[in-house]
């Protein structure tokens, strides 16, 4: 069994409330609804080209950049929107990075310094979310764990992906809710991660 820090283990959960703080002008439209698509095999391409174009405005500054989230599990059924973790010394001053990721047509959605200090930008096209983390958040440790666990365990792939099916239906009118209430799914497949 891999031993894993007590603030890896320690999953936080946020609230409705926390993300409405953390909201930075208009949200996305792409949050008003929740649509789940079969995998498609063209999703690391995008990853390569988006991680490609970020560490080039960025250059030095990046110390890591995962492709994370549902699209980087192949045979997952996802939303259509490459998650991206990338990797900074820091990120309270946003001088350092902000208006390079803004000049390539990203706009900042949420600023949590309570979360780690992630930050989130999205594409302008809205098929890209950057989460710009702390190099030492326990948070993409997390995010790699579970798209590794997922890859090689496919009952759990699959339940997964069924869940956010029903979870999609279920969240109709109400799409905010829909991340929040993968959390005991999502905790349960951690579980057998860690204990792994």
């Amino acid at each position: 069994m891999t031993e894993h820090p007590d603030d890896v283990l320690q999953r936080f959960h946020g609230t409705p409330e926390q993300v409405a703080d953390g909201l930075v002008g208009e949200p996305p439209r792409s949050w008003q609804s929740i649509v789940i698509e079969d995998y498609d095999p063209a999703w690391p391409e995008r990853f390569a080209a988006a991680s490609s174009t970020v560490k080039a405005v960025l250059g030095d500054l990046v110390i890591g950049i995962e492709h994370v989230g549902s699209t980087s599990v192949p045979g997952l059924a996802a939303k259509p929107v490459i998650d991206i973790d990338v990797l900074l010394p820091e990120t309270t001053d946003e001088s350092r990075y902000l208006p390079a990721l803004e000049g390539i047509g990203y706009r900042l959605v949420l600023r949590e310094p309570w979360w780690h200090g992630h930050r989130m930008l999205i594409a302008s096209s809205e098929d890209v979310n950057l989460h710009i983390w702390p190099h030492d958040a326990p948070e993409p440790v997390r995010h790699r764990l579970f798209r590794d666990w997922l890859r090689t365990h496919p009952d759990d792939r699959e339940l997964y992906a069924a869940t956010k099916r029903r979870l999609a239906r279920e969240t109709i009118g109400r799409a905010g809710d829909y991340s929040l209430a993968k959390n005991e799914v999502v905790d349960q497949i951690l579980a057998r991660a860690f204990a792994a």
